[in-house]
């Protein structure tokens, strides 16, 4: 029983509100999932730039240096965030294959979250209202974010089982259900080169979409495959630099509520997420209907 929220901004002069809208409507879903929580932030790119998120147990001695010793690495200046346990790293665009690799080969303490051009990730165990709080959801900026709560079920409670998952550039994917096939998928989608760092079964819906996407699909079309090819219960919210979609599976028993206005679409597992919202009084909301893509992009 997870809980799930996006927000995807339609008019820029509300994206200031992103962080602040999102952190109210993530904290709201704290009952459907008080064991971690996590989310994404899609904020404008920088020409040029990436960024890669970055966890780490102890951050203190993990990041040490590491700016510097990246900047070596790429033979430029680098910028370092650091928020507690998390950081982010910006490098040029060019060098960040070869940054991705030198840091799972050379600072194993480091674990990446995700990494594009626009997303940053941050995901925690613990109470989500706190987890919100750590990173200063609150301030964050940007133009569409989705966020989580997790009550485990099927796996253990730790950082990397929190959620999104990210297993492709600029993408995302939060999940509430269950898929029954998971780990025959997994098998498959290994074999084809994709890596995993969890048992979750909900990294093998991302990797999936990553998969398809790679195969030159967009996101409304790796949805409408995997219709096909994942069973079990499942209601899924995914971003993508530009996107963000929502797919509930055929039976859908998993609670969920769409809203838009002209400012924004917003997605809640119930209504009460949605109620802090400006112009909800007066915004189109509906129940998503079951084996059906709802994808937005700019």
């Amino acid at each position: 029983m997870c809980g799930i929220v996006g927000l995807f901004i339609k008019d820029k002069g509300l994206e200031p509100q992103l962080g602040h809208l999102l952190s109210g409507m993530l904290t709201t879903m704290c009952d459907r999932g008080p064991d971690s929580a996590g989310f994404a932030v899609y904020g404008q790119p920088k020409d040029g730039i990436a960024k890669i998120t970055l966890q780490a147990e102890t951050p203190e001695v993990a990041f040490a240096g590491l700016a510097a010793a990246i900047e070596t690495l790429v033979g430029a200046p680098v910028g370092f965030s650091v928020k507690t346990s998390h950081a982010v790293l910006s490098v040029p665009s060019d060098k960040a294959d070869a940054v991705r690799t030198a840091l799972r080969r050379d600072h194993p303490a480091i674990r990446i979250m995700g990494a594009g051009d626009s997303i940053e990730i941050y995901k925690e165990i613990g109470y989500p209202t706190d987890v919100a709080k750590r990173f200063d959801l609150d301030q964050m900026v940007g133009t569409h974010g989705i966020g989580h709560t997790r009550m485990a079920t099927e796996s253990a409670v730790t950082t990397l089982g929190a959620h999104p998952f990210s297993t492709g550039s600029d993408q995302c994917l939060v999940h509430n259900g269950s898929l029954s096939n998971h780990n025959n998928l997994r098998r498959n989608l290994k074999h084809d080169g994709m890596t995993f760092e969890t048992e979750n079964d909900s990294e093998v819906a991302a990797a999936y979409l990553t998969w398809r996407m790679d195969q030159g699909l967009s996101l409304g079309q790796a949805l409408e495959k995997s219709l096909d090819d994942l069973d079990g219960f499942y209601t899924f919210v995914v971003g993508t630099k530009n996107g963000f979609g929502v797919l509930r599976d055929p039976v859908a028993c998993k609670p969920a509520v769409l809203a838009e206005t002209d400012q924004y679409v917003a997605f809640g597992s119930e209504y009460r997420a949605l109620v802090g919202l400006p112009g909800i009084e007066t915004a189109r909301v509906w129940e998503p209907e079951p084996a059906t893509v709802y994808f937005w992009e700019r």
